[in-house]
């Protein structure tokens, strides 16, 4: 029999993004009849999503400290539904319907992950980040492009950044706490490759 969890996916979104989910499992988990006695109130949840948006509008200036405390607010959210996500994982059992019915979304077990098609770790120093694709075997070189993503996750245009004959690259001088996209395409004998999806990373 195939088991199933909620994921974690959010602590991945945009901040513009989380909001509309976070509020999405508020109005499914809460007074669901098979969720009767979630680990985090319904007033503590509100709060921190509430707490975020508003942070958000605050971050759109541009100041250091409010994007540092958009940054906070997001981080006590996603505590926040992590812990309602175990309550949902422990509660339901493994069913897919309930799960789906608190909002959050699924995951089959066991899970196999794939190695991601780019991503992105911090790199040597502050300011840089390493980007590791998936390399393929008809590819000549590799085409990487960034975007800054504001607060209200609204993206900059695509510049490129550089090229390279092997599928890992590293950018640096990017501005501390900044979010970035980063996408690859590959030069192969018939052509370049579309842009793969793009991967998001916080500098550090």
């Amino acid at each position: 029999m195939k088991k199933f969890k909620p994921v974690f996916d959010f602590v991945q979104f945009s901040m513009s993004e989380k909001v509309p989910f976070f509020r999405h499992v508020n109005d499914q988990l809460y007074d669901n009849p098979l969720y009767t006695t979630p680990d985090i109130a319904f007033a503590d949840a509100k709060a921190a999503v509430d707490a975020l948006e508003a942070a958000m509008l605050a971050a759109k200036e541009g100041s250091p400290v409010a994007v540092s405390a958009m940054h906070d607010a997001a981080e006590r959210a996603d505590t926040i539904y992590r812990n309602l996500a175990h309550y949902v994982e422990r509660i339901a059992a493994g069913d897919e319907t309930s799960i789906l019915s608190s909002g959050f979304h699924l995951s089959k077990q066991p899970v196999i992950t794939p190695k991601p098609e780019l991503a992105a770790f911090d790199g040597e120093h502050s300011g840089s980040v390493k980007l590791v694709a998936k390399a393929l075997e008809a590819a000549v070189a590799y085409l990487w492009q960034m975007a800054i993503e504001d607060a209200a996750g609204m993206l900059s245009d695509w510049i490129a950044i550089g090229s390279s004959t092997r599928a890992t690259f590293e950018v640096n001088d990017l501005e501390i706490m900044k979010r970035y996209k980063f996408r690859y395409a590959a030069i192969t004998a018939e052509g370049t490759t579309d842009y793969c999806e793009p991967v998001t990373k916080i500098v550090v």
